[in-house]
């Protein structure tokens, strides 16, 4: 086994034994596996929310797509940076009444705020269907970096296989309070690790960044800067909108929120994180490297690895896959976590409310090893690039975000009917539209030709708010919907 191999494994047993640490003197009560407690205080939050963030994502589909796209990888600082700002009114009022209430997950907000446990299970399969592409997502980087990382001595299904058992077992054995202690080993060593190589590999090939975009430029005229048709500043534009109103629309998202001792956690973080979206832009940069030194990878998502392997000794490989292998078991323990206590607490339970809250935990914690053989299936069954599935996900979750705000002001215009309407819609019309792998442009090919790079999400979004206005106004005033706590 080489050097490579052993840090990255060691680095799974690392996070396993620190999982058994975090849980240690704890019962593992539903409240304790999936919120700790409502007892995390700024530092924690942070770091677990970035820890949901900086996923596997980080390290190769931003490479990737600086790769083999260019400009338009540029989004994804954009839009994590709006948004910070939308949290930071957004999570408080979140965090306030789901505190007041007891709730555990984002399913419990919209059936206490709506008073209808029907939209809470709509909301609680929505939940489960965007989080099993994330989860693929998790799953797909990990046997990537395993893979390139030994040379091959593990191959992608067998490492697939691998991390899909660990983060199983740390899962079931320590919740999220596991998440959140490997979350501060993890960020710390992707930080180092992310700006080493964003720094040294254009400096190494090129002589800095300057003289590399000069000779990408000189290679490849017009890569750097946004397509006239396609991936222009239209659907730049859209593209960010969308991804950003459904940033914090992710059930494991609120879950995270949902473990904050205070509301003041947030607005804290709000002003810190958009530093550490700086971090992605050195994963760019690794990713422009590699298109001179490595060229013509079919797999863009490869690139970070490749130009890794070419430059430096194995033992430093193992360092950069070991935290590449923990940007996939952090957020993958909170998927995983998250996914099972949907299923358990918001279907199961509703189904049969008359069921204890340690049988519901103990349920939740069985429904894991499931939710995970389920997320190796599409793992190994799918084909599509770390990036599109993040979109796909995203489109799921962001037709939540209309109702979710309709909930937050003083007088909800929302009903639930409204509500239902709204995300059934948007989520069908999502459905369809990437069964279809339809564009705004053969949709409506009369459309001026901007237009027609618009995100797809927001035929979707615009489809949701129109059922959501329409059905409202026909119901308003049959629905009592819950007040914000302290109202």
């Amino acid at each position: 086994m080489n050097s490579a191999l052993v840090i990255i494994f060691a680095t799974m047993l690392g996070a396993l034994g620190l999982g058994v640490v975090a849980r240690r003197g704890r019962r593992m009560s539903l409240e304790q596996w999936t919120v700790g407690g409502r007892g995390f205080g700024t530092l924690f939050v942070f770091l677990l929310s970035a820890g949901e963030i900086y996923t596997t994502f980080t390290f190769l589909g931003g490479s990737g797509w600086a790769y083999g796209r260019g400009a338009p990888t540029f989004y994804i600082l954009a839009y994590g940076s709006l948004a910070y700002v939308i949290s930071y009114w957004l999570l408080p009022a979140i965090w306030r009444y789901a505190t007041a209430e007891r709730l555990h997950t984002q399913p419990d907000f919209f059936a206490r705020k709506y008073d209808s446990s029907a939209l809470g299970v709509l909301v609680a399969i929505v939940g489960v269907v965007a989080l099993i592409p994330y989860m693929v997502l998790q799953l797909k980087g990990l046997g990537i970096i395993v893979d390139a990382a030994s040379g091959g001595a593990i191959s992608r299904t067998a490492a697939i296989w691998i991390g899909a058992a660990v983060v199983t077992i740390y899962v079931m054995v320590s919740g999220i309070h596991g998440s959140a202690w490997t979350a501060v080993v993890k960020d710390i060593l992707i930080l180092a690790v992310v700006l080493f190589l964003g720094i040294y590999l254009p400096a190494h090939y090129y002589g800095g960044w300057q003289p590399m975009f000069e000779a990408i430029d000189k290679a490849k005229p017009g890569f750097l800067t946004l397509k006239p048709h396609g991936q222009s500043i239209v659907w730049f534009d859209s593209t960010v909108v969308l991804t950003a109103l459904g940033f914090y629309m992710w059930p494991h998202a609120i879950a995270a929120v949902f473990t904050a001792r205070s509301d003041r956690v947030f607005r804290r973080n709000a002003v810190f994180m958009p530093l550490y979206q700086v971090i992605l832009g050195f994963v760019f940069l690794v990713g422009f490297a590699a298109i001179l030194q490595v060229p013509g990878l079919k797999d863009g998502d490869l690139s970070l690895f490749r130009l890794s392997i070419k430059t430096f000794d194995p033992w430093f490989i193992g360092v950069i896959g070991a935290a590449g292998v923990l940007t996939a078991l952090v957020p993958g323990s909170m998927i995983l976590m998250t996914a099972a206590a949907l299923f358990a607490n918001n279907i199961v339970r509703t189904a049969a409310p008359s069921m204890p809250q340690d049988a519901v935990a103990l349920l939740a914690r069985a429904l894991v090893p499931v939710i995970a053989l389920i997320s190796v299936y599409f793992t190994l069954r799918g084909g599509s690039a770390i990036v599109t599935l993040l979109l796909m996900g995203y489109a799921f979750v962001t037709q939540l975000f209309p109702a979710m705000i309709g909930s937050l002001m003083r007088r909800n215009p929302v009903t639930t009917p409204g509500a239902i309407a709204g995300i059934v819609v948007g989520v069908a019309t999502v459905a369809v539209l990437t069964l279809t792998k339809a564009t705004v442009g053969s949709l409506f090919p009369f459309l001026p030709l901007p237009l027609q790079d618009l995100n797809v999400g927001i035929v979707a979004m615009a489809l949701n708010l129109i059922a959501l206005i329409a059905v409202s106004a026909v119901t308003r005033g049959n629905v009592a919907v819950r007040p914000l706590a302290g109202e």
